[in-house]
């Protein structure tokens, strides 16, 4: 049985309905919710930083920053969220979408405890299963990052064949 995944409405998917559609879990779940959903074309992801979260023990003592890996990583998961919400009959129980390529990635201001992150992605092209972004991570006003990146998405059967 097929359990329910959770509507987008008025634009907007909680963290629920994320869970519904990308695989990631904690500590490397690194969207809480999305906004401005409009299928197959662009949303913006919401990442509330915290001074809980594990890596600031050691990035950095007395002085945390959110890494750029971090941020490219959930950008690429508010894109992950755009391909899946996007497409009828499709969850995390069936696909998986990978990170293919990044390119021109931008890091300007650093991201701190207490930030929140904001993810804007839009599709540049699409062809198949293979989806182009450029992403870019605000924190308030400010451009903290940016990258152009791709992903694929993939039927679990053919990602478990793969594996064997």
């Amino acid at each position: 049985m097929t359990k329910a995944v959770p509507p987008v409405v008025n634009g907007r998917i909680d963290i629920n309905g994320i869970m519904a559609r990308i695989p990631h879990r904690y500590p490397i779940l690194l969207i809480d919710g999305v906004e401005d959903f409009v299928a197959g074309e662009s949303c913006t992801g919401i990442k509330n930083v915290s001074a809980n979260e594990p890596i600031f023990q050691g990035h950095f003592p007395g002085h945390p920053i959110m890494p750029g890996v971090l941020i490219v990583e959930a950008m690429a998961q508010t894109s992950a969220t755009l391909v899946v919400a996007s497409m009828d009959d499709v969850t995390c129980d069936t696909h998986v979408v990978y990170f293919m390529t990044i390119e021109n990635a931008r890091f300007r201001k650093p991201v701190l405890p207490g930030d929140q992150l904001r993810m804007k992605v839009r599709k540049q092209r699409a062809r198949s299963s293979v989806w182009r972004f450029k992403g870019e991570a605000f924190v308030g006003n400010a451009l903290v990052a940016e990258a152009v990146f791709s992903a694929m998405l993939v039927p679990r059967d053919e990602d478990e064949a793969d594996a064997d």
